[in-house]
C-alpha cells in the first residue's frame, strides 16, 4: 500500500534527539567528576548527526571544558592550602626558634647573675678573712717606754710591756679578733682589759679611763675597747699594752715583735 509505504523507514539514519546528547552530556559530566576521565559517552551517533535541523554543542566537548575547569581548579585549591601548610609550619618554626634563643638568652643572664653574685660573696668573704685576720696598733701614739725597761715602778723589777704615748680619752682598739676573757679592775693594772685572739696568743690593755667591753664579748680587729687613762700604778695619762702566751701575768713576750710579726709597722 502506498500509505503503508510512506510510513516505512526510507533507510537514511536519523539524528539523535535533543534529549539523548543532552543525556549524554550529562553522562560525560559525571564520569569526569568520579573518575577524572572523561568516558566516550557521546557514541558514534553524536559524531556522525550531521543533521542541520535543531543542531546543539557537542555534549562531549562541553564535559571536557567543565572537567578541566573543575580539575584546575581543585589543583589550584590544593596549591593554595599546601601553601598556607607551608606557611604555617614556617611561622611555627620561627615562633619555636625565638622561645628557644629567649630561653638560652634568660638562662645566660642568669647563670651570668649568679657568677657575679658568687664571685661578690667569696670576695666578701675572703675580705672579711683578711681583716679578721689583720693587726692593728692599740693606739696612734708613739712609745715611750719600751719593753724590759728597769725601774722600782714594777713589781717583776722590769717592765713586762710597752707603753703607748696617749692622752686621756683617747680611743684604745683592739689589736686583733678574739674573745673578751677579763674586762675590769686589775689592781696595778688599772681599768684593764685581756684578749684570747684566734691564734691562741693574748693581749693586755691596761691604766684605761673607762671600758667598752665585757667578758665572752666577741671582738674585731680596730674595735674601740675602752679610753685611755691614768688608773692604777700610774705616773700619768697613757696605755700599757702586752703580749702573752697566756691570759695570766708572767706569760709576756716582746710586744713589738708580736705586733710586727702580725704586720703592723711602730
Amino acid at each position: 500500500m502506498a500509505f503503508g509505504s510512506r510510513t516505512a523507514g526510507s533507510g537514511k539514519h536519523r539524528g539523535s534527539s535533543r534529549l539523548s546528547r543532552k543525556t549524554a552530556g550529562y553522562a560525560g559530566i559525571a564520569a569526569l567528576a568520579t573518575t577524572g576521565v572523561v568516558g566516550s559517552l557521546a557514541g558514534p551517533a553524536f559524531a556522525a548527526d550531521n543533521s542541520t535541523e535543531h543542531s546543539v554543542p557537542d555534549a562531549g566537548y562541553n564535559a571536557v571544558v567543565v572537567g578541566d575547569d573543575l580539575a584546575g581548579d581543585i589543583e589550584d585549591q590544593a596549591e593554595s592550602q599546601q601553601r598556607a601548610a607551608e606557611h604555617a609550619a614556617a611561622q611555627a618554626k620561627a615562633e619555636a626558634d625565638a622561645k628557644q634563643r629567649a630561653a638560652e638568652a634568660k638562662r645566660i643572664a642568669e647563670a651570668k647573675v649568679k657568677a657575679e653574685r658568687d664571685a661578690a660573696e667569696r670576695a666578701a668573704r675572703e675580705a672579711e678573712r683578711k681583716r679578721l685576720n689583720t693587726f692593728v696598733a692599740p693606739v696612734g701614739g708613739g712609745i715611750s717606754t719600751h719593753y724590759h725597761a728597769g725601774g722600782g715602778m714594777w713589781s717583776s723589777g722590769s717592765h713586762t710591756g710597752i707603753d703607748f704615748r696617749a692622752s686621756e680619752g683617747t680611743s684604745v682598739h683592739a689589736v686583733g679578733a678574739g674573745t673578751v676573757v677579763e674586762a675590769g679592775w686589775g689592781g696595778a693594772y688599772g681599768n684593764n682589759v685581756v684578749i684570747k685572739h684566734n691564734d691562741g696568743t693574748f693581749t693586755q690593755y691596761g691604766h684605761m679611763n673607762s671600758l667598752n667591753v665585757s667578758v665572752g664579748q666577741q671582738v674585731t680587729p680596730g674595735q674601740q675597747i675602752g679610753l685611755a687613762g691614768s688608773t692604777g700604778n700610774s705616773s700619768g695619762p697613757h696605755l700599757h699594752f702586752e703580749a702573752r702566751t697566756g691570759a695570766d701575768y708572767g706569760s709576756d713576750i716582746d710586744p713589738v715583735s708580736y705586733l710586727r710579726s702580725h704586720g703592723v709597722s711602730l
